[in-house]
């Protein structure tokens, strides 16, 4: 997670403590917020092999939009996976223009808000690249299995993770989930000789993409 003034999953969110102890803090962000207190805007981008309406990204899109009190999650198709036609992803900079287009065009949709750019995998190496565009103004970015990953990710392995969150020049949080997959998955095994569950650990999670964005909102990371 990074933040330019710029993390993973579970069923849907219980209304416990927790989720109100996160509606709070939500409000409490969107309050203090540079932005005349509006709820944070969300553009969430998905990974190589999969679309905006696999069950994996639906997930997750109520998941943020609950979380942040999102005034909306937008999510899209790049070119090469729309319209069902699946092909093998184009290198990442080639997705840059289409994402940034989507990006514009919510700005427009909701003036003023926040703006926070999410990805998985794929998403949100693209992401990294369409902030540092110089017509928009991005308040956060959360990286959902690129860069940052589940520790049992080949993909991304920590260690290499920690000397480069090292080298970055804007404030940025990295969430571990201990045991999980590219997709956040853990083992029955890892489940079992932790004591949690896989909805205790996505949860936490998602706690710690909330509040790293309402730090970004107010202007804690820089």
């Amino acid at each position: 997670m990074a933040s330019d003034s710029s993390s993973r999953p579970f069923k849907r969110l219980r209304k416990n403590d927790d989720q109100e102890g996160t509606e709070q803090s939500a409000e409490k962000a969107c309050e203090s917020s540079p932005t005349s207190g509006k709820n944070p805007l969300v553009v969430f981008a998905h990974g190589a092999g999969a679309p905006s309406t696999s069950e994996w990204m639906i997930r997750w899109k109520k998941m943020l939009g609950e979380a942040l009190g999102a005034v909306e999650v937008i999510t899209f198709d790049y070119p090469y996976i729309s319209g069902g036609k699946r092909r093998a992803p184009p290198k990442a900079e080639k997705l840059v223009d289409h994402h940034l287009e989507v990006v514009k065009a919510a700005v427009q949709k909701h003036p003023g808000h926040p703006l926070v750019l999410v990805g998985k995998s794929m998403g949100s190496r693209v992401s990294c690249m369409v902030a540092s565009a110089r017509d928009i103004s991005i308040s956060a970015i959360v990286c959902l299995g690129y860069p940052l990953k589940g520790s049992k990710d080949s993909l991304c392995p920590i260690d290499k993770l920690d000397s480069t969150m090292k080298k970055m020049k804007c404030g940025n949080n990295l969430h571990v989930i201990d045991g999980g997959d590219h997709s956040f998955k853990i083992g029955k095994k890892f489940l079992e000789s932790s004591g949690y569950s896989q909805d205790d650990a996505e949860r936490r999670a998602v706690r710690a993409v909330m509040d790293f964005v309402i730090r970004a909102i107010k202007g804690e990371l820089i």
